[in-house]
């Protein structure tokens, strides 16, 4: 008998620079983490904690490609020759055949032709953080004297195009921008951007309460909604909306990929710049510190205490959740959220659960569409034509299916009963 010792796929996401940023955001949760270390700490990773990291991520990994990954903060605070030096370390611990996979994920604005003339040349991945329009993202995205970033942002972005990078774009939802999902979105497609990826904006004060800047659920729920909507008339297929298209890994019957999505976690952790490593991102405390880079990545990541932390998600679902018709494509959301009271009392509801319930709800009938679409080895972005004839309450016609088979709407009527006489279901709902 033989036995598969493949290790599990999994992300390090290394701060070299700690919480230090030179932005000021109004939502940022990670600002706050100095409190962590001393009045004298220098928030810059030594040489030694990054090799212990370069050597740990590559001896751990399954490869042949070693996934690496650079947050903050602001990771561009480190410098180019930090980086310049990451690159030589990967070169020296890779084995034969393997090769490095980079992302930076930066605010943009310190970049310039250097800095992208290094990450086009090394092949880094580049996220980039744009609130939308100026008006939108200047509300809240200002550095230390409250001036809007949006201007160097958006120099940043053109920088790296002249350099053949195209980054994808996060873009939170907040208390300003979800109260216009339409303009924030075609301002992304109006400057072609490629990927883009919203990300709800959830904050609690220190006693627990959600504070002023968290984003109302329903109004979430909207904003995703009416985004889907916009996009899946005109453009599947030329702007990629990792929410639409990480559900419709889902829907196709796949696992997901996010981990906010799946049904345990776990296997992202966070390494900060003295070489602490939590269980996440968003849980970088006293807590959930699970040692450092130099006990090993596969003790870190496959101690009971980490195994545990990943399967809380899935064991702690409160019933409503067990019991909820769209529980496989949500799972509870991302374990920071889920601090809201359901309605029989229980705890560990996820305080977005009505924003999600009513996405995921609403995008149900064109993702089983699409799902059919690409299992039929069709392009998905023929939904965009459907949707059209659909909503003019048009006759459909699927090929090869019979007027008394089930409809390839996926509604379980009749064909002759369903988009066969134009009676199909809408797609705005």
């Amino acid at each position: 008998m033989t036995t598969n010792s493949e290790p599990e796929p999994f992300v390090v996401m290394a701060k070299p620079t700690g919480p230090i940023c030179n932005l000021s955001c109004d939502y940022c949760y990670y600002l706050e983490k100095t409190q962590l270390f001393g009045p004298d700490e220098r928030f810059r990773a030594s040489d030694a904690v990054i090799e212990a990291y370069v050597r740990n991520n590559i001896h751990d990994s399954a490869g042949p490609v070693v996934q690496f990954s650079w947050h903050g903060g602001e990771p561009t605070l480190a410098g180019i020759d930090f980086y310049r030096r990451i690159v030589a370390l990967q070169r020296r611990y890779l084995p034969a055949g393997w090769s490095a996979s980079n992302n930076i994920q930066t605010n943009g604005t310190l970049l310039n032709h250097a800095w992208a003339e290094f990450l086009a040349e090394n092949r880094f991945t580049v996220g980039i953080s744009i609130d939308g329009p100026a008006v939108y993202h200047d509300a809240l995205r200002r550095d230390k004297a409250g001036r809007g970033s949006h201007a160097r942002v958006m120099r940043g972005l053109s920088i790296l195009r002249d350099h053949g990078i195209e980054p994808d774009v996060l873009c939170t939802i907040n208390t300003v921008t979800v109260a216009h999902p339409l303009e924030v979105y075609r301002f992304f497609r109006d400057i072609e951007v490629s990927w883009l990826q919203f990300l709800p904006v959830v904050r609690r004060s220190t006693t627990g309460e959600v504070d002023a800047l968290c984003v109302d659920p329903d109004a979430m729920g909207e904003f995703l909604c009416t985004i889907f909507d916009e996009w899946i008339r005109h453009d599947v297929g030329r702007l990629g909306v990792q929410n639409f298209l990480e559900s419709l890994v889902i829907w196709s019957g796949r696992r997901a990929h996010l981990c906010t999505m799946a049904e345990t976690c776990g296997r992202v952790l966070a390494m900060e710049h003295d070489g602490s490593v939590y269980s996440c991102d968003h849980f970088v405390d006293k807590a959930h510190l699970l040692g450092r880079m130099d006990d090993g990545l596969s003790a870190l990541l496959d101690s009971s205490v980490q195994r545990a932390f990943g399967e809380a998600k899935r064991d702690r679902l409160p019933s409503v959740c067990r019991e909820c018709p769209v529980r496989f494509a949500c799972n509870g959301g991302c374990p920071k959220d889920r601090f809201a009271i359901a309605p029989n009392g229980e705890g560990g509801l996820n305080y977005l659960c009505r924003g999600y319930r009513r996405f995921f709800e609403h995008i149900d009938f064109p993702m089983r569409r699409m799902a059919a679409l690409a299992q039929q080895g069709v392009s998905i972005a023929n939904i965009m034509s459907e949707v059209s004839v659909i909503n003019r309450g048009s006759p459909v016609h699927w090929p090869g299916i019979g007027r008394n088979d089930p409809c390839g709407c996926g509604s379980g009527k009749k064909y002759k009963q369903c988009c066969l006489r134009g009676a199909g279901p809408s797609f705005s709902m």
